[in-house]
């Protein structure tokens, strides 16, 4: 056991060392010694004090933490059957403990005695504790006998449910493979079908290799003249893990039925009358009906702009593609096209001046010169040999650390997240802790000796994901529970991230970020202005989509019973809302991870919520300089350093002065 790197107490976890074989003994040992801890804090000769429940409970539970979220962490992105099966071995016991500490009536007394002095408490001790006594109610520490067991049943199956829709995801995107040949990927950009030809070379076989990978499926959709190549892949594309799916077994049908039901169930033990009151407990949203009315106000607001676009696109692809009928699989192609045309330029253009190396040099620059830190390339033991790990510092400290997995590979979740290795904390044995975080993203891969190629939106996402890292890694909180990103609001955490996306769209910065594969030549003025006057477009229809999913996630979750008709919703859905309703076989929801194993549930609204919050703080940096350092220092300080410790909206209101107001967002998108 004392080889097993699950048990090292060492900073950093070995991700290379870490075996499925483990996975059991390591974090059983560490259960062990967590359930000892919670006895030894709920035992009556221990004081209902802050420090002590720290030293006593919150150090064993951390490194609990620390070495499951290690597990969790390979187990989303170097996926193999063995590394799955220990981790699906040991979830209901993990999900187990949490649940009944979450619930311990002992530890919840100890709590609300400390709360009856909380008046001695520093501000971010008492924001803590208030979220902490607020968690255990969420959590069923005031239920009473069979509703207490049936809250603790519900979580560990609901556990389980929610791991394997995202394994069903998974497998259905690797269980797909098209072999084309060179001629039907005519259109397709050079890198992408040099990539398809190693893949399907790797595998001894002819031909291309095309999956369901975002950087092999949407290049095809985005470029490939083949219009019946287009249709396969999008009808395998939106039939992924569903009972029309090419593996019926991943069908997701009944786990969104059972999910749906669990959290009804446990909505109505805690005394809610659904579980979008639940989940909105903790947010900055004050009822489901509130987020449905801003939902639907920003539907109509966007609609006349989604209606022209989609006119645009009609009349577009008749007239110059011989597309009479438009249908789903060729959007992404006439939208590229007529973007082309009236632009006169493509994504692909704008692609041969983003290498990886230049972004994250650009991209590293702006964050060293807007809050004063230096990134530092560094070592640790990584997952993949294409992930890199760095060093934050401020005046040769240390702040933080974070590990950078850029490319998309079998085995890997779909999408792009920050996740947290650890978080920064004053910890009882008197050494600070500071925060280390994961950045994943899902790019393509390096072609040959070429430096891999980023979209425009590709850049986007990554300074989005930066932006949640920043969240974390930049705090100045030392208490747990709200340092860096915890205890932040669910639908204020996409402000940072949100926020970050703002830099892509800067003359200055996009001269920082570009460099021609070919000539080292930096983006172009002309280009540049073309990319502008593009920006907005298609806002309309990109923003009825989100709100369809975000309304779609709420209805879901505040009218109960909904879960024996998910389609017939969606449809509805689609009728108040969306302009361009795609095909009756399409089946986006079961791979609709975000809220069904993602956190988001009843809470996809949080994205557009908060593009309002980022899009209002973006404009400060409008009015008074992209780089000027008393915003970013007053950004920095406001929201960043100050994590959870205080109420989001306070956060807001210290940096921008008033409340926050929808017009930014509306401007920002052509909207207004």
């Amino acid at each position: 056991m004392n080889t097993n790197p699950l048990l090292s107490t060492a900073p950093l976890p070995a991700f290379a060392s870490i075996q499925p074989e483990h996975i059991q003994p390591a974090i059983s040992q560490l259960l062990d010694e967590a359930k000892a801890a919670l006895a030894q804090a709920t035992d009556a000769a221990t004081p209902a004090d802050y420090d002590t429940l720290a030293r006593v409970l919150s150090v064993a539970t951390e490194r609990l933490s620390h070495a499951w979220g290690a597990v969790g962490h390979l187990n989303a992105v170097a996926n193999t059957p063995a590394l799955r099966e220990a981790y699906n071995a040991m979830l209901p016991a993990v999900t187990e403990f949490y649940t009944a500490l979450g619930a311990d009536e002992q530890l919840y007394a100890k709590y609300k005695a400390i709360q009856a002095q909380a008046a001695t408490l520093s501000p971010a001790r008492q924001q803590a504790l208030k979220h902490w006594i607020r968690d255990f109610v969420l959590s069923g520490a005031e239920l009473q006998g069979a509703a207490r067991d049936r809250f603790a049943a519900i979580q560990e199956e609901a556990a389980e449910l929610g791991q394997k829709f995202s394994e069903h995801v998974m497998d259905a995107t690797d269980g797909f493979a098209h072999y084309a040949s060179a001629e039907e990927l005519a259109g397709v950009p050079a890198d992408v079908v040099a990539n398809a030809r190693a893949a399907a070379e790797a595998e001894g076989k002819a031909g291309h290799k095309l999956t369901l990978h975002f950087p092999s499926y949407f290049p095809v959709m985005q470029y490939a003249e083949n219009r019946a190549l287009r249709e396969t892949l999008y009808r395998a594309y939106v039939t992924r893990a569903s009972e029309l799916g090419a593996q019926p077994e991943l069908d997701n049908s009944a786990l969104m039925q059972q999910l749906l039901m669990l959290r009804q169930e446990e909505a109505q033990l805690l005394g809610f009358k659904n579980f979008a009151e639940v989940s909105l407990v903790p947010k900055m949203a004050q009822s489901p009906e509130q987020v449905l009315d801003f939902l639907r106000d920003l539907a109509g607001r966007a609609r006349p702009y989604a209606e022209k676009d989609l006119a645009e696109m009609r009349e577009f692809a008749a007239a110059k593609l011989g597309l009479a009928e438009m249908q789903a699989w060729d959007q992404a192609y006439v939208a590229e096209k007529l973007k082309e045309a009236r632009y006169a330029f493509s994504d692909q253009e704008v692609r041969e001046y983003l290498t990886v190396p230049r972004v994250l040099s650009g991209l590293f620059d702006i964050i060293q010169r807007l809050f004063d830190v230096k990134i530092i390339e560094s070592q640790a033991e990584v997952w993949h040999e294409s992930v890199k790990f760095y060093r934050l510092e401020r005046a040769g400290q240390l702040i933080g650390q974070f590990y950078l997995d850029l490319y998309a590979r079998p085995g890997k979740r779909p999408g792009a997240w920050m996740d947290e290795v650890r978080s920064r904390w004053a910890r009882p044995e008197g050494q600070l802790q500071t925060p280390v975080a994961q950045l994943v993203c899902n790019f393509a891969s390096p072609a040959g000796d070429k430096p891999a190629l980023l979209t425009h939106d590709d850049v986007t996402t990554l300074f989005h994901e930066f932006g949640h890292g920043l969240h974390h890694l930049l705090t100045q909180v030392d208490e747990l529970g709200v340092s860096g990103i915890s205890g932040v609001e669910w639908d204020a955490v996409e402000l940072p991230s949100q926020f970050m996306e703002n830099f892509c769209w800067e003359w200055e910065v996009l001269q920082q970020l570009s460099s021609h594969v070919q000539t080292g030549e930096p983006l172009p003025r002309a280009l540049y202005d073309k990319m502008i006057a593009a920006k907005n477009f298609q806002s309309g229809l990109q923003t009825l989509r989100q709100i369809e999913f975000a309304l779609f996630d709420m209805r879901l979750h505040a009218e109960p019973g909904q879960e024996q008709s998910v389609q017939q919703l969606l449809d509805e859905v689609r009728a108040e809302v969306s302009v361009n309703p795609p095909p009756a076989f399409n089946r986006f929801q079961h791979s609709f991870s975000h809220i069904f194993a993602g956190g988001y549930s009843a809470g996809y609204y949080s994205y557009k919520w908060a593009e309002v919050l980022s899009a209002d703080a973006w404009s400060a940096f409008e009015e008074e300089g992209v780089f000027n350092p008393a915003t970013g220092r007053r950004y920095l300080q406001s929201i960043l350093e100050a994590g959870g410790a205080r109420d989001a909206l306070d956060n807001f209101k210290a940096f921008r002065g008033r409340e926050p107001r929808i017009d930014a967002l509306l401007r920002h998108q052509g909207m207004a």
